[in-house]
């Protein structure tokens, strides 16, 4: 059964309401921080990772942040710099950044959705899957990068191909 035939009318219902559902559905933890912005927590292979979704009602967009916690040497910042660059030239949507004074990477991603069309759930489920996918890929490059002090080129090559089943 697809995630939409669990809403008889998905027009009526607030993009948040679907993420809120989506949560429940996954059992993760999450908080409605707002009508229009919900915080969850969603285990990765590599860590857990904080997600929170807004709707911004005047600019018609999903917005989400997907981080987690990146603490590296000052002295690396040059080098993960240099590697965030390399990283955002591989992916088609979202993008990575470096938060300094929170010591934080984030993945930043929107969804615009103009002329008052609303999202789906298989949408919403597939935007949370790709910041998660997005973040397990390319977070052992930038360990390799910050503590392994690795070269920003070396540490890339842990992420060039995508692994495909499990070992």
């Amino acid at each position: 059964m697809a995630l939409s035939e669990d809403y008889l009318n998905v027009e009526e219902l607030h993009p948040i309401d679907i993420v809120e559902t989506l949560a429940e559905a996954h059992d993760w933890q999450f908080d409605r921080v707002t009508d229009d912005q919900i915080a969850m927590a969603v285990e990765g292979q590599w860590r857990s990772y904080s997600i929170t979704l807004a709707w911004s009602d005047s600019d018609e967009t999903l917005r989400l942040i997907c981080t987690f916690e990146m603490d590296p040497p000052t002295t690396r910042e040059p080098a993960l710099y240099d590697l965030l660059n390399r990283v955002n030239d591989r992916v088609w949507t979202g993008a990575f950044t470096f938060w300094p004074d929170q010591r934080l990477m984030v993945w930043r991603n929107g969804l615009v959705l103009s002329g008052g069309q609303m999202p789906g759930p298989e949408q919403i489920d597939r935007l949370i899957g790709a910041a998660v996918a997005s973040s397990e890929r390319f977070y052992p490059a930038f360990q390799l990068a910050t503590w392994g002090e690795r070269t920003p080129e070396n540490a890339m090559q842990v992420a060039i191909a995508e692994a495909y089943g499990r070992a």
